[in-house]
């Protein structure tokens, strides 16, 4: 599936000077994300994976794609979004993190953008402990639309892989 390319320019209309990154954008409900494309191995449609004893609500199963036995997380349960729906839609990202593969569930996949570094604001602080935005590397910004970009690899590192791990090992 090849995404086509948006170039980002600052406001003043002029091509940023810093360096840029490429970033997969998906949606989870209203929201429109996006990771690093290098992380990106495949995008696939969504099938139902192999349902695992015991596993958190967010942990779907696994599937074996070409051997490999790869835990499928639903983000939209892990981000306490709204109620998971599965349609013709929703795709699975395989994503090569850490060292592992994990497939990770979206509403959709919706292009390949490059973000200029001054596209790119800071993660906004908040006084709750109750929200955490340690997985947020910041927030970029497309013509009025607002882009959370995900460090994926905090995601996928945290305490929460160690229950994927023990639940698919």
């Amino acid at each position: 599936m090849q995404a086509p390319m948006a170039s980002v320019t600052s406001t003043a209309g002029k091509p940023t000077d810093g360096p840029a990154s490429e970033f997969l954008t998906f949606r989870l409900g209203a929201e429109s994300y996006g990771i690093e494309i290098l992380k990106v191995q495949e995008i696939r449609g969504y099938e139902t994976p192999t349902a695992i004893a015991n596993a958190p609500s967010f942990i779907k199963g696994v599937i074996n794609l070409r051997g490999v036995i790869v835990p499928i997380l639903d983000l939209r349960i892990k981000f306490r979004l709204s109620e998971a729906r599965y349609d013709e839609f929703t795709v699975v990202i395989i994503l090569n993190v850490a060292g592992r593969v994990v497939g990770v569930v979206v509403d959709s996949v919706s292009d390949v953008l490059t973000l200029a570094s001054d596209a790119i604001r800071p993660t906004p602080e908040f006084a709750s402990a109750t929200f955490d935005t340690k997985y947020i590397t910041g927030l970029g910004t497309v013509d009025d639309q607002m882009i959370i970009l995900l460090d994926i690899e905090k995601l996928m590192t945290g305490a929460d892989m160690a229950l994927v791990d023990g639940a698919v090992h």
